[in-house]
Protein backbone atom coordinates (compact mmCIF):
# COMPACT_ATOMS: atom_id res chain seq x y z
CA UNK A 1 0.00 0.00 0.00
CA UNK A 2 1.53 3.53 -0.87
CA UNK A 3 1.32 6.36 1.28
CA UNK A 4 -1.25 8.47 0.51
CA UNK A 5 0.40 11.72 2.33
CA UNK A 6 3.41 14.27 0.76
CA UNK A 7 4.11 17.13 3.42
CA UNK A 8 6.16 19.74 4.78
CA UNK A 9 6.96 19.57 8.26
CA UNK A 10 8.33 22.44 9.53
CA UNK A 11 9.58 21.90 13.68
CA UNK A 12 10.98 24.99 15.48
CA UNK A 13 12.68 25.45 18.57
CA UNK A 14 12.09 29.31 20.15
CA UNK A 15 14.93 31.01 21.32
CA UNK A 16 14.38 33.84 22.93
CA UNK A 17 16.65 37.35 23.84
CA UNK A 18 15.51 38.37 26.99
CA UNK A 19 17.19 38.15 30.23
CA UNK A 20 15.99 34.60 31.99
CA UNK A 21 13.44 36.15 34.89
CA UNK A 22 10.72 34.34 37.35
CA UNK A 23 7.21 35.45 36.01
CA UNK A 24 4.35 35.29 38.95
CA UNK A 25 3.07 32.73 36.38
CA UNK A 26 5.80 31.02 36.64
CA UNK A 27 7.30 30.68 33.20
CA UNK A 28 10.82 32.11 32.23
CA UNK A 29 11.94 34.94 30.43
CA UNK A 30 15.21 36.05 28.79
CA UNK A 31 16.78 39.07 28.48
CA UNK A 32 19.06 41.27 26.18
CA UNK A 33 21.88 41.12 27.96
CA UNK A 34 22.11 37.08 27.44
CA UNK A 35 24.50 36.17 24.49
CA UNK A 36 23.81 36.95 20.83
CA UNK A 37 23.49 33.43 20.61
CA UNK A 38 19.99 33.61 21.63
CA UNK A 39 19.02 35.90 18.93
CA UNK A 40 18.67 32.90 16.25
CA UNK A 41 16.88 29.46 15.76
CA UNK A 42 17.41 26.59 13.57
CA UNK A 43 14.25 25.19 11.77
CA UNK A 44 13.89 22.19 10.32
CA UNK A 45 12.48 20.78 7.46
CA UNK A 46 11.26 17.26 6.88
CA UNK A 47 9.81 16.01 3.72
CA UNK A 48 7.86 12.78 3.84
CA UNK A 49 8.01 11.41 0.39
CA UNK A 50 5.60 8.29 -0.79
CA UNK A 51 7.08 5.35 0.23
CA UNK A 52 5.48 1.52 0.29
CA UNK A 53 3.91 1.16 3.79
CA UNK A 54 6.45 -1.44 5.16
CA UNK A 55 9.70 0.99 4.15
CA UNK A 56 10.99 3.88 6.03
CA UNK A 57 9.96 6.64 5.51
CA UNK A 58 12.83 8.98 3.25
CA UNK A 59 13.20 12.18 5.40
CA UNK A 60 15.05 15.37 4.18
CA UNK A 61 16.11 18.07 6.45
CA UNK A 62 17.32 21.13 5.58
CA UNK A 63 18.14 24.23 8.15
CA UNK A 64 17.97 27.76 7.86
CA UNK A 65 17.84 30.98 10.17
CA UNK A 66 15.08 32.95 11.80
CA UNK A 67 15.01 35.83 14.13
CA UNK A 68 13.05 34.68 17.12
CA UNK A 69 10.12 35.87 18.79
CA UNK A 70 8.93 33.86 21.89
CA UNK A 71 11.17 31.41 24.16
CA UNK A 72 10.13 27.37 24.95
CA UNK A 73 9.81 28.36 28.50
CA UNK A 74 7.05 30.53 28.25
CA UNK A 75 4.65 27.55 28.38
CA UNK A 76 4.71 28.23 32.36
CA UNK A 77 5.23 24.50 32.67
CA UNK A 78 8.44 24.93 33.63
CA UNK A 79 9.73 26.96 36.86
CA UNK A 80 12.95 28.07 38.54
CA UNK A 81 14.37 30.81 40.83
CA UNK A 82 16.33 33.45 39.37
CA UNK A 83 19.57 32.15 41.09
CA UNK A 84 18.97 29.09 39.28
CA UNK A 85 18.48 30.35 36.09
CA UNK A 86 21.94 32.65 36.63
CA UNK A 87 23.92 29.23 37.47
CA UNK A 88 22.51 27.54 34.54
CA UNK A 89 23.21 30.72 32.14
CA UNK A 90 27.14 30.92 33.85
CA UNK A 91 27.63 27.38 33.73
CA UNK A 92 26.41 27.47 29.45
CA UNK A 93 28.93 30.34 29.04
CA UNK A 94 31.44 27.90 30.35
CA UNK A 95 31.01 24.83 28.33
CA UNK A 96 30.12 26.49 25.04
CA UNK A 97 33.79 27.53 24.71
CA UNK A 98 34.60 23.59 24.48
CA UNK A 99 31.21 22.72 22.29
CA UNK A 100 32.13 24.46 19.13
CA UNK A 101 28.68 23.99 18.21
CA UNK A 102 28.84 20.13 18.38
CA UNK A 103 25.01 18.57 18.77
CA UNK A 104 24.07 17.37 21.93
CA UNK A 105 22.24 13.47 22.23
CA UNK A 106 20.02 12.78 25.53
CA UNK A 107 19.75 9.50 25.53
CA UNK A 108 18.07 7.27 28.19
CA UNK A 109 15.53 4.64 29.29
CA UNK A 110 11.54 5.95 28.68
CA UNK A 111 10.51 8.21 31.14
CA UNK A 112 13.87 9.74 32.55
CA UNK A 113 13.27 13.21 31.34
CA UNK A 114 15.29 13.54 28.06
CA UNK A 115 12.50 15.65 26.39
CA UNK A 116 12.14 18.24 29.45
CA UNK A 117 15.68 18.21 29.79
CA UNK A 118 16.77 18.94 26.58
CA UNK A 119 14.00 21.67 25.66
CA UNK A 120 15.77 23.33 28.76
CA UNK A 121 19.36 22.58 28.07
CA UNK A 122 18.89 23.63 24.00
CA UNK A 123 17.55 27.09 25.24
CA UNK A 124 20.09 27.58 27.86
CA UNK A 125 22.50 27.21 25.30
CA UNK A 126 20.68 28.76 22.16
CA UNK A 127 20.55 25.68 20.75
CA UNK A 128 17.20 23.95 18.74
CA UNK A 129 15.23 21.13 20.04
CA UNK A 130 13.86 18.23 18.48
CA UNK A 131 12.49 15.29 19.83
CA UNK A 132 13.42 12.05 17.42
CA UNK A 133 9.99 10.30 18.20
CA UNK A 134 7.75 13.52 17.46
CA UNK A 135 9.31 13.93 14.36
CA UNK A 136 9.14 9.88 13.56
CA UNK A 137 5.11 10.59 14.10
CA UNK A 138 5.09 13.46 12.05
CA UNK A 139 6.78 12.22 8.95
CA UNK A 140 3.97 9.29 8.83
CA UNK A 141 1.62 11.38 9.08
CA UNK A 142 1.04 12.16 12.46
CA UNK A 143 0.81 8.45 13.85
CA UNK A 144 1.69 7.91 17.21
CA UNK A 145 4.75 5.83 18.39
CA UNK A 146 2.60 3.19 20.26
CA UNK A 147 0.31 2.95 16.54
CA UNK A 148 3.53 2.36 14.72
CA UNK A 149 4.69 -0.10 16.69
CA UNK A 150 1.22 -1.59 16.58
CA UNK A 151 0.32 -1.01 12.53
CA UNK A 152 3.75 -1.35 11.23
CA UNK A 153 6.39 -2.78 13.65
CA UNK A 154 9.19 -2.48 15.94
CA UNK A 155 11.82 -2.61 13.13
CA UNK A 156 9.63 -0.09 10.50
CA UNK A 157 10.18 2.16 13.45
CA UNK A 158 13.85 1.73 14.41
CA UNK A 159 14.36 1.85 10.45
CA UNK A 160 13.12 5.59 10.78
CA UNK A 161 15.06 6.15 13.88
CA UNK A 162 17.78 5.81 12.36
CA UNK A 163 17.32 7.64 9.10
CA UNK A 164 16.79 10.57 11.55
CA UNK A 165 19.58 10.48 13.68
CA UNK A 166 21.53 10.26 10.04
CA UNK A 167 20.06 13.25 8.88
CA UNK A 168 20.51 15.51 12.54
CA UNK A 169 23.82 14.45 12.53
CA UNK A 170 24.71 16.31 9.83
CA UNK A 171 23.85 19.80 11.52
CA UNK A 172 24.81 21.82 14.70
CA UNK A 173 23.70 23.46 17.49
CA UNK A 174 21.14 20.81 18.41
CA UNK A 175 19.42 19.37 21.22
CA UNK A 176 18.23 15.39 20.54
CA UNK A 177 15.79 13.72 22.50
CA UNK A 178 16.22 10.28 21.07
CA UNK A 179 14.08 7.09 22.11
CA UNK A 180 14.58 4.80 24.99
CA UNK A 181 15.83 2.28 22.66
CA UNK A 182 18.12 4.05 20.13
CA UNK A 183 20.97 2.78 21.92
CA UNK A 184 20.61 -0.63 20.82
CA UNK A 185 22.17 -0.16 17.10
CA UNK A 186 25.48 0.39 16.78
CA UNK A 187 24.54 2.75 13.56
CA UNK A 188 22.91 4.90 15.74
CA UNK A 189 25.97 5.78 17.86
CA UNK A 190 28.01 6.40 14.98
CA UNK A 191 25.48 9.41 14.21
CA UNK A 192 25.54 10.33 17.67
CA UNK A 193 29.54 10.36 18.05
CA UNK A 194 29.51 13.07 15.81
CA UNK A 195 28.11 14.96 18.61
CA UNK A 196 28.35 14.85 22.33
CA UNK A 197 25.91 11.68 23.91
CA UNK A 198 24.72 12.26 28.00
CA UNK A 199 23.63 9.34 29.34
CA UNK A 200 20.42 10.14 31.99
CA UNK A 201 20.73 7.61 34.67
CA UNK A 202 17.22 7.37 36.97
CA UNK A 203 16.88 4.83 39.09
CA UNK A 204 14.56 2.20 38.03
CA UNK A 205 12.09 2.61 40.70
CA UNK A 206 11.72 6.00 40.28
CA UNK A 207 10.66 5.92 36.78
CA UNK A 208 8.75 3.01 37.14
CA UNK A 209 6.56 5.17 40.01
CA UNK A 210 6.85 8.17 37.28
CA UNK A 211 5.77 6.49 34.32
CA UNK A 212 2.67 4.44 36.22
CA UNK A 213 1.58 7.40 37.43
CA UNK A 214 1.33 8.89 33.93
CA UNK A 215 -0.08 5.43 32.33
CA UNK A 216 1.50 3.07 29.66
CA UNK A 217 -0.60 3.08 27.16
CA UNK A 218 1.52 5.45 25.02
CA UNK A 219 4.69 3.24 25.63
CA UNK A 220 4.77 0.51 24.04
CA UNK A 221 7.01 -1.65 25.35
CA UNK A 222 5.36 -1.24 28.20
CA UNK A 223 1.72 -1.27 27.67
CA UNK A 224 -0.10 -4.56 30.27
CA UNK A 225 -3.62 -4.92 30.07
CA UNK A 226 -3.48 -6.76 33.56
CA UNK A 227 -1.56 -6.83 36.76
CA UNK A 228 -0.70 -3.83 39.10
CA UNK A 229 0.92 -1.20 36.94
CA UNK A 230 3.59 -0.48 39.25
CA UNK A 231 4.95 -3.98 39.62
CA UNK A 232 4.62 -4.87 36.26
CA UNK A 233 6.29 -1.49 34.64
CA UNK A 234 9.06 -1.77 36.91
CA UNK A 235 9.97 -5.47 36.17
CA UNK A 236 9.64 -4.76 32.19
CA UNK A 237 11.99 -2.08 33.14
CA UNK A 238 14.52 -4.28 34.77
CA UNK A 239 14.19 -6.58 31.46
CA UNK A 240 15.35 -3.72 29.20
CA UNK A 241 18.01 -2.44 31.65
CA UNK A 242 19.78 -5.75 31.42
CA UNK A 243 19.30 -5.63 27.86
CA UNK A 244 20.55 -1.94 27.11
CA UNK A 245 22.62 -0.85 30.14
CA UNK A 246 25.98 -1.36 28.36
CA UNK A 247 24.68 0.76 25.04
CA UNK A 248 23.66 3.41 27.78
CA UNK A 249 27.43 2.87 29.05
CA UNK A 250 28.82 4.45 25.20
CA UNK A 251 27.37 7.77 26.03
CA UNK A 252 30.09 10.52 26.17
CA UNK A 253 28.79 11.45 29.78
CA UNK A 254 26.92 10.03 32.56
CA UNK A 255 24.56 12.06 34.49
CA UNK A 256 23.06 10.05 37.10
CA UNK A 257 20.24 10.92 39.37
CA UNK A 258 21.15 9.42 42.39
CA UNK A 259 24.52 11.06 42.80
CA UNK A 260 22.58 14.56 42.37
CA UNK A 261 20.06 13.71 44.99
CA UNK A 262 23.20 12.97 47.45
CA UNK A 263 25.03 16.18 47.09
CA UNK A 264 21.47 18.10 46.99
CA UNK A 265 20.39 15.98 49.83
CA UNK A 266 17.13 15.52 48.84
CA UNK A 267 14.83 12.52 47.31
CA UNK A 268 15.33 11.40 43.67
CA UNK A 269 11.72 11.88 42.70
CA UNK A 270 12.47 15.50 43.84
CA UNK A 271 15.22 16.69 41.97
CA UNK A 272 14.10 19.12 39.58
CA UNK A 273 14.24 19.36 35.56
CA UNK A 274 17.30 22.26 36.14
CA UNK A 275 19.24 20.99 38.45
CA UNK A 276 19.62 17.82 36.22
CA UNK A 277 20.35 20.50 33.13
CA UNK A 278 22.86 22.29 35.44
CA UNK A 279 24.34 18.18 35.76
CA UNK A 280 24.19 18.16 31.99
CA UNK A 281 25.75 20.85 31.61
CA UNK A 282 28.57 19.86 34.09
CA UNK A 283 29.71 16.41 32.99
CA UNK A 284 29.54 17.91 29.38
CA UNK A 285 32.16 20.36 30.23
CA UNK A 286 34.03 17.80 32.16
CA UNK A 287 34.05 15.17 29.62
CA UNK A 288 35.47 17.54 26.66
CA UNK A 289 37.95 19.35 29.23
CA UNK A 290 39.16 16.10 29.42
CA UNK A 291 39.06 15.04 25.41
CA UNK A 292 40.22 18.68 25.20
CA UNK A 293 43.70 17.11 27.56
CA UNK A 294 44.16 14.29 25.74
CA UNK A 295 44.62 15.84 22.36
CA UNK A 296 47.06 18.23 24.06
CA UNK A 297 49.18 15.20 25.18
Amino acid sequence: MEARVSQSLQLSSWINSDKVVRKPSGSLRFSEKWNEKLRNRIVISCHLQPRKANRRVALKVSCSSHNVQASVLESGCITASTDEIETLKNKSEEVEQYLDGRCIYLVGMMGCGKTTVGRILAETLGYSFFDCDRLIEQAVGGTTVAEIFKLRGESFFRDNETEVLHKLSAMHRLVVSTGGGAVVRPINWRHMHKGISVWLDVPLEALAKRIAAEGTKSRPLLHEESGDIYDETLKRLTTLMETRGENYANASARVSLENIAVKRGKDVCHITPTEITLEVLIQIENFLKKQESIVVL
